[in-house]
């Protein structure tokens, strides 16, 4: 798209999941005239309904698991205008990013939106735009960041790396640190009785992760290129915590609240 034009026609492949009906909902609600595709894209093996779908399409918006980029990205590619963006809004971005720009030729963005389905009061809403591939003089990447905040969203631009690095720690090593205290947790006899009102809304905290989100999460982490990199990091903050300076361990940890001093 050229620089400083607004996408104002949109196609959601996966709009009857849970965060493509929220897209749907926010786009139309933005003015941006919205069509969708759902499974099974091409019912009569003709590819008319998936034509149909993307057709004067200015962004087609993936709103797929990552495991099924590589197909929906294939399946789609072929029937996009030239200049039609061809973006995502998975939690990982190197991997589906380096899908999107194999299956299509056109301007590629990723996008990741920071939060579900149900977006909690008070928080703000931010979508992390990360580019991909602009054509000579189009700024896809800008159109993209100014169609979320034209539907109430918060976008911040940043790289595929950047990206992957921060929810390696954020979604991937809080899932695993999760997991792992838990399990270990559940090996101490009789810890049942000692339960303190801390630890049950850590405990609460975890339910949906590992009851209703465990699979989400595991393939997340599993196709996050830094996970393993931050595991390691991780656990070399465990061993000064094993040799006892937790003064040193607790000084880092305020980082967090360094403003509110």
């Amino acid at each position: 798209m050229k620089p400083g034009q607004d996408i104002t026609r949109v196609a959601i492949v996966g709009a009857r999941g849970q965060m493509g009906a929220l897209f749907v909902r926010a786009f139309h609600k933005a003015g941006v005239a919205v069509a969708t595709l759902d499974r099974p894209y091409d019912p009569d093996g003709t590819g008319e309904a998936i034509a149909s779908a993307l057709a004067g399409a200015e962004l087609v918006l993936l709103s797929v698991p990552v495991t099924a980029m590589r197909a929906v990205a294939g399946t789609v590619a072929p029937f996009m205008e030239p200049e039609s963006i061809l973006a995502d809004v998975c939690s990982v971005k190197v991997h589906p990013l380096a899908l999107m720009l194999s299956a299509y030729k056109g301007p590629v963005v990723g996008t990741h939106p920071l939060f579900g389905p149900v977006i909690p009061e008070g928080f703000e809403p931010r979508v992390a735009i990360t580019p991909g591939r602009e054509l000579l003089g189009a700024d896809a990447a800008g159109a993209v960041a100014r169609l979320f905040a034209r539907a109430g969203f918060s976008p911040f631009a940043s790289t595929a790396e950047e990206h992957d690095r921060a929810m390696a720690t954020v979604q991937g090593l809080n899932f695993i640190t999760t997991v792992a205290y838990l399990a270990a947790a559940r090996q101490t006899p009789g810890i049942e009785k000692y339960l303190t009102p801390s630890f049950e809304r850590r405990l609460e905290a975890a339910r949906k992760m590992l009851t209703q989100d465990r699979e989400l999460f595991q393939l997340i982490s599993e196709d996050n290129p830094f996970l393993q990199e931050t595991v390691r990091h991780f656990t070399a903050y465990l061993d000064i915590a094993a040799g006892g300076d937790l003064d040193l361990l607790s000084a880092r940890a305020s980082w967090w609240w360094r403003d509110k001093a």
